[in-house]
């Protein structure tokens, strides 16, 4: 993942967003987003050699946290001895997610399957010895979990590819073209193991900002991807030629502008496995920024970062079984659902069944007394409390017979049988959602 420690680094990521414009259509692609629209949730699982000495993954050798050879002598701990793929698809199961995506490759070039391009792997250079995507790509789909790669076109270590650490190139593309040949053929190799392996229901990329897309030949990878699999997704990290934008940790205040996007967040502060990060976000903390994510029309994908041995620590275990059991009582609200209403008519997250006949309200918990929505021109049937079914009582205030504008509807939340973390109450109405957007007063359009 991207962590960026240093302006410049940071200034060039802005740049080449600014450059790498959406050039897919997503008229032509929407039949195919269509599962992942309706899936919210996903989670992320970033598993490496970094977890040994549980630190940064790549970064912190690229920034000099480490020197290059000390992070790589983490090759020689990484077991996998009490990896379980089954019992790891089982808890993403649990959690309520509908897709995975796994670290196939970072930055620090080490794959965690057999590749045919050289040792790098855990199969050849780890204790592992054994291929960790295979078992656990059959697991997913075993429990009907859609399957993502992520793989990263940085490789830090491969001396055919010219960056490596933050303050120094091995050389100048324009003045070895052959090198770079010689790293696109590497690099695009081990994509289409990925791809013929695996098939991915989604592709998750990283790094495409220290290249231009023709540098990538972004283009010529996407039809690779597309044309072995016409129903593969590819995230937004490819200059411009993914189906979907990704923002990462950072919550955007206003919806991204591609159709469809999705949250990238970790459960404490870093990516993969480290003991000292003990700032753990609470299920509170991460069904808000979930319902956040899903009221905006987009997906969250919460990461998990397991030990060298395979064990997946206890308080992320927590958070995923915590996270299932609030999805198992309200996912009547989030999966398979539209963004909400507009900012403004209701004072938290909102969401739409798909004919937007029935509205959605989340509420943090212990919220009690009145809530109220405002501008809805709709008669409303009934208000139920999901995951109870209690049903609530509202009134209409200030609406006037002759006037176009709708009242402003309150509805009673009792102060028992509440969600311990967010409820949701389920607003069923007359007809597909009809919201005022006017201004008041006597002459107004409705």
């Amino acid at each position: 993942m991207k962590r960026l420690l240093v302006l410049g680094a940071f200034a060039m990521q802005l740049f080449t967003a600014a450059k790498a414009q959406q050039k897919t259509n997503p008229d032509e692609i929407k039949e195919k987003m269509q599962w992942f629209a309706d899936a919210k949730l996903g989670i992320f699982i970033h598993w490496g050699i970094y977890s040994v000495n549980g630190i940064d993954e790549s970064w912190s050798f690229h920034n000099k946290k480490i020197s290059y050879p000390d992070y790589m002598q983490q090759l020689k701990g990484f077991t996998a001895s009490n990896y379980d793929p089954q019992a790891w698809a089982d808890l993403i199961k649990a959690s309520g997610a509908r897709y995975a995506v796994m670290t196939t490759k970072h930055h620090d070039g080490v794959a965690l399957w057999d590749t045919k391009f050289g040792k790098l792997d855990v199969v050849n250079s780890t204790p592992a010895k054994k291929d960790v995507l295979t078992p656990f790509y059959a697991a997913l789909r075993r429990d009907s979990i859609k399957c993502g790669a992520y793989f990263s076109l940085i490789d830090w270590s491969h001396n055919d590819y010219p960056q490596f650490l933050k303050d120094s190139n091995r050389y100048d593309i324009k003045a070895h073209p052959e090198k770079w040949q010689r790293f696109l053929k590497y690099y695009e190799g081990q994509m289409a193991e990925v791809m013929t392996k695996f098939n991915p229901d989604l592709w998750w990329f990283d790094g495409d900002w220290e290249h231009s897309p023709e540098e990538w030949e972004a283009s010529k990878m996407r039809n690779m991807l597309t044309s072995h699999n016409p129903k593969t997704i590819i995230n937004g990290r490819l200059q411009g030629y993914g189906d979907y934008e990704t923002p990462e940790q950072n919550f955007p205040v206003s919806r991204p502008k591609y159709h469809w996007w999705e949250l990238c967040m970790t459960i404490n502060n870093n990516w993969g496995w480290q003991p000292q990060d003990n700032n753990w976000k609470t299920p509170f903390e991460i069904i808000t920024i979930f319902v956040d994510a899903v009221s905006n029309g987009g997906n969250l994908l919460l990461d998990i970062g397991p030990k060298a041995d395979g064990t997946i620590p206890q308080e992320e275990v927590h958070m995923l079984r915590e996270l299932g059991a609030w999805n198992q009582r309200n996912g009547e609200a989030v999966f398979n659902t539209i963004a909400g209403i507009p900012q403004g008519h209701f004072y938290g997250p909102t969401t739409l069944s798909k004919d937007s006949s029935t509205l959605y309200l989340f509420l943090p918990a212990k919220t009690s007394g009145q809530v109220m929505v405002k501008g809805l021109s709709n008669k409303i049937e009934s208000i139920t409390v999901l995951g109870s079914g209690k049903q609530l009582t509202h009134k209409v205030v200030g609406k006037i017979s002759w006037s176009p504008v709708p009242g402003l509807v309150f509805i009673d939340v009792p102060e028992t049988g509440q969600d311990k973390y967010i409820t949701v109450l389920k607003v069923k109405l007359d007809k597909a959602v009809k919201l005022y957007r006017g201004q008041g007063g006597f002459l107004t359009n409705d």
